[in-house]
């Protein structure tokens, strides 16, 4: 069996003599949580409504367990859950009634699979109630469930996060760990927040102008390099300074609370030890972590992450 639950082959898209979407080429793994991440304008949208069909492909194809999007649409498709920007619910029926709509139009959804639906995404207590009387996260969680009726390999959702507060998103980041440990579906997420990305995927596909940069797991990008910058607080800046000024690769500068270089793990020992022999005090050694949105605009060169 393939490792691969979708493949993205020369992917591309144009609008007249512009071309939109430039030859994408990436895949996503089973039973793992995709990110999607992309400047304004960047194509990410334009790139799922091609993954799903509400978009006509210029060139390339999209696989989903091996069948083409283009060829093979209906066999392909049904392999895959989507909530494409907003959830749509009829908000005058109850979260149970929008279920048992949904699975009609699918031949083989029973009504234990739409209680298993309903205990995987925690609305058991509020299902028989009217989505109008719904939060924005309970109906994000309703569309999820709605997208998992037929027992889908693939899950896509474009900008899941949107209006959700912290509580809502954090739900959310634990209902896709949950999908793909106890479905073994893949997830593929697109969302302009970073710091929630960082949590909630295994690895991002980064595009820009409808280019690919980069594909890299999250662990991979966070832990780049050997060096880091390491802030030592400290009673006596200049002294610090001056032994610093020895390690000329260490680049330090003064700050507010102290010192701060840039070194290797071994480094940060060794500096210690040498502070302390000089007679400096050190109050606190912190190593600062770039996060993955200074990452991001770093790799894409961009001021703008959504």
């Amino acid at each position: 069996m393939s490792t691969s639950i979708l493949e993205i082959r020369n992917l591309t898209k144009r609008i007249g003599n512009k071309i939109i979407i430039d030859h994408l080429n990436f895949e996503v793994l089973r039973g793992e949580v995709f990110g999607f991440l992309g400047p304004n304008g960047a194509g990410k949208t334009t790139t799922i409504r091609m993954m799903v069909g509400l978009m006509s492909i210029s060139e390339g194809d999209v696989l989903i367990e091996g069948q083409s999007i283009t060829d093979n649409f209906e066999n392909a498709i049904v392999k895959v859950g989507a909530i494409v920007e907003n959830p749509e619910m009829y908000k005058f029926l109850t979260g149970y009634q929008n279920l048992v709509h949904f699975a009609r139009m699918v031949p083989g959804v029973t009504k234990e699979r739409i209680q298993e639906v309903i205990r995987l995404v925690a609305l058991e207590n509020r299902i028989h109630d009217k989505v109008k009387t719904y939060s924005l996260g309970m109906r994000q969680r309703l569309g999820v469930a709605q997208a998992l009726l037929h027992k889908p390999s693939l899950l896509i959702l474009d900008e899941p996060t949107n209006g959700l507060d912290p509580a809502g998103i954090r739900e959310l980041r634990d209902y896709l760990h949950t999908l793909t440990r106890e479905e073994g579906i893949s997830v593929i997420v697109s969302s302009h927040l970073l710091s929630e990305m960082e949590l909630m995927c295994d690895r991002v596909a980064i595009i820009q102008e409808g280019k690919l940069v980069d594909v890299q797991s999250i662990k991979d990008i966070m832990n780049e390099g050997t060096h880091s910058s390491v802030i030592f607080e400290l009673d006596n800046i200049e002294l610090a300074l001056q032994i610093l000024s020895t390690h000329p690769s260490a680049v330090p500068k003064e700050i507010d609370a102290g010192v701060e270089c840039w070194l290797d793990k071994g480094q940060i020992a060794e500096i210690n030890e040498n502070l302390v022999k000089a007679g400096v005090k050190i109050y606190g050694i912190k190593k600062v972590t770039p996060s993955l949105e200074e990452k991001f605009l770093k790799m894409t060169g961009s001021d703008q992450i959504a």
